[in-house]
């Protein structure tokens, strides 16, 4: 194999299974050797899963075939805010806190909660602006610098240079 198509083989990058992708891959994998007529005990050797978990899907594939055992939607509430709201905030949020007349630039998540109102009508806790923030739009907590406005840094450079040493001295 050359040098050329080696490097073509290790470009291509391939995303690991999820936990659920792995899981439904095994019953799949599972529901081929049942259509090949293999005993359950077999089966389960094969999957590496344990036997009374190989049988329930046996049974499950027998009264709906494989579809049966395919990985179902997660369960839950669904978000209050669809995908096209969300960035809708995201755009609102990219102008700025001063944009929306907060006096400073800087976001907390009562301001946030309080621009996603004004955007989508939708009024969310702080635990809800919080996984809005992280979870669908990617922020993350960034704190400020706390930094005087009036700090002269040359300033600063001329008293460590010139009275720390004295006032050291003076000991």
């Amino acid at each position: 194999m050359s040098s050329e198509s080696q490097s073509v083989v290790s470009d291509v990058s391939v995303l690991p299974l999820t936990r659920p992708q792995l899981a439904e891959a095994r019953r799949m994998r599972a529901v081929e050797l049942f259509e090949q007529g293999r005993s359950t005990s077999e089966v389960a050797r094969m999957v590496g899963m344990h036997p009374e978990s190989v049988r329930r899907w046996k049974r499950l594939w027998e009264q709906g075939g494989a579809p049966a055992l395919r990985r179902r939607p997660a369960t839950g509430r669904p978000p209050k805010l669809d995908d096209t709201q969300v960035e809708a905030v995201r755009a609102a949020l990219e102008q700025g806190a001063q944009a929306h007349g907060f006096e400073a630039d800087l976001w907390t998540l009562e301001r946030v909660g309080v621009v996603v109102e004004r955007v989508t009508g939708v009024k969310l806790a702080r635990a809800s602006v919080w996984r809005l923030l992280t979870s669908r739009l990617g922020w993350s907590l960034q704190r400020p610098r706390r930094q005087a406005v009036e700090r002269d840094e040359s300033e600063i450079a001329r008293w460590v240079a010139r009275e720390w040493p004295r006032i050291k001295k003076g000991r």
